[in-house]
């Protein structure tokens, strides 16, 4: 089995992490579709407590809500897959953690989708000093796990850019 992946992963993170030591910027999470796989992979790496605070992993719109304060009316108005729904995981991870930079992400991991949310549909966000942005990246069917972990290296790449 090729170990590419699992290293490519494993640098973003070392990539990371290292950005937000030398800021000296404390790190969160919001998860849905990668269902933590983010913070574990950050966490994979020794001495990330220095730079990683939590992970939210709100997989339910339940969960968005209560532990992100994600508006039930954006989820029922966008959809839980939606820019406007991964700005509203990062904000509210960034503010509840009183951390520099949060990142979320919501998608279709699959099997399935729609056809207005194809599966390999992640809607990703960023919360910091800066403001909160948003990204929307179509991966395809690569399988969930192909998904999971695309998603996962998407959202530690946006996390070096903004912490660059």
């Amino acid at each position: 089995m090729d170990d590419k992946p699992a290293e490519d992963l494993k640098a973003l993170a070392e990539g990371a992490l290292k950005a937000a030591t030398d800021k000296g910027v404390m790190l969160a999470t919001a998860e849905s579709c990668t269902g933590g796989m983010i913070s574990a992979t950050l966490s994979d790496i020794p001495g990330c407590s220095g730079a990683l605070d939590r992970g939210f992993i709100t997989y339910s719109n339940q969960a968005k809500t209560e532990m992100l304060g994600v508006s039930p009316e954006t989820i029922e108005a966008h959809g839980a897959v939606s820019p406007e729904v991964a700005a509203e995981m990062a904000a509210g991870a960034r503010d509840r953690a009183k951390v520099g930079l949060a990142v979320s992400v919501t998608g279709v991991a699959g099997p399935g989708g729609t056809e207005n949310k194809p599966e390999g549909r992640v809607c990703f966000g960023i919360a910091d000093e800066h403001g909160t942005r948003t990204e929307t990246v179509d991966f395809g069917p690569l399988g969930r796990d192909g998904v999971r972990r695309a998603t996962t290296a998407h959202a530690l790449r946006m996390m070096i850019e903004a912490l660059g």
